[in-house]
């Protein structure tokens, strides 16, 4: 790459930043739909070998997109609601029986005064910001519904999800070659080797990753809904995001359902299921789902998954959380080819 070529690159990097930066109120329909489109194109691909026209692939694709995520929404929606519902009401009660247990214990060991923690003071906190929500929707609905605005634009991003998913996928290979053809022929083949590389690493994580933590999140569930506890799903959900970063989901869920198992039921055997079901789950996250959904493809650290995800949202807000982990992605790949060139120069080889 000449310098005049590094010299542009670093510009188009820095406006792509800049765009992000500015933008970022109305990119997330965008991402969105373009993180659809990218998790359709191998399907419709695959159909447009059975030699269907690549419109008649899209609409299949889309078709099936649009089932999944009604139905999605109609199943776990209201269950989650009513959960979350019980999860407010049990609060109050997990503080007092935090307060009965741990503060005798912190006052007797660590000498620290009764009223350090505030319990009261949390517990006020928590009756006033949920009182009057009795469900997830009308809390939701009453937060957008208090500025017209607000309802507008939310219905708009909703709306151009779809219509943005269907043209992108239609036209997604279109616009990867159209791309190609734009770079300087002399960097062509090592970009797009890289893309390649980059392109291995994102769709290992989004449809692999993904599958995992779906599947971890249905499987947790059902083990504690199993073992009896009133929070099952959202327990099991929590826990199933979590494994966006290995282990981390095995962690927290075990610690709440724990928890919650504690003071629903008082007893030792309903605790020893929920290490049941977690380490069950681990097994299965270990042995099968990763090995066959993700494989060793992605090479992303845990740690590098947790910076790219917190420095993402504290930059760019929700929309950097979006674009968080392909943007890591790219980056090691970067780092990669950095590395074997400079294992090939001469700065490396040279003797002292």
């Amino acid at each position: 790459m000449t310098d005049l070529q590094k010299r542009w690159a670093l510009v188009i990097a820095a406006l792509l930043l800049a765009l992000v930066y500015l933008l970022q109120p109305i990119l997330t329909p965008f991402l969105v739909g373009a993180l659809l489109a990218y998790l359709g194109d191998p399907l419709a691909d695959r159909l447009e070998a059975m030699r269907l026209s690549r419109t008649a692939a899209v609409c299949v694709v889309f078709f099936v997109l649009t089932l999944i995520a009604v139905l999605t929404m109609l199943i776990t929606i209201p269950l989650v609601g009513r959960q979350l519902d019980l999860l407010i009401n049990k609060l109050p009660l997990w503080i007092d029986g935090l307060q009965q247990l741990l503060l005798p214990y912190l006052k007797q060991h660590f000498d620290v005064p009764s009223d350090s923690l505030q319990i009261a003071q949390l517990k006020s906190v928590i009756a006033e910001n949920w009182a009057g929500a009795s469900n997830l929707l009308n809390m939701v609905w009453k937060q957008v519904a208090s500025s017209s605005m607000a309802l507008v634009i939310g219905l708009t991003n909703l709306l151009l999800i779809p219509v943005v998913t269907f043209y992108l996928l239609r036209d997604w290979d279109v616009l990867m070659e159209h791309i190609r053809n734009l770079l300087p022929r002399s960097t062509e083949k090592t970009v797009v080797k890289l893309g390649m590389e980059c392109d291995e690493i994102i769709g290992a994580f989004i449809r692999g990753q993904l599958l995992v933590m779906l599947a971890l999140g249905v499987v947790y569930s059902i083990g504690l809904w199993i073992v009896g506890l009133d929070l099952a799903l959202i327990l099991g959900l929590t826990a199933g995001l979590a494994s966006v970063v290995p282990y981390m989901g095995f962690i927290v869920g075990i610690s709440i359902a724990t928890l919650a198992a504690f003071f629903q039921f008082h007893a030792w055997m309903p605790i020893l299921g929920v290490g049941v079901v977690f380490t069950v789950g681990q097994l299965l996250e270990g042995m099968v789902l990763t090995p066959l959904l993700v494989g060793d493809r992605i090479g992303l650290h845990p740690v590098a998954v947790i910076f790219a995800i917190m420095a993402g949202g504290q930059l760019f807000g929700f929309t950097g959380v979006l674009l968080a982990l392909p943007a890591a992605a790219v980056i090691m790949v970067l780092l990669r080819h950095a590395h074997r060139n400079y294992k090939d120069s001469e700065l490396y080889a040279a003797d002292s």
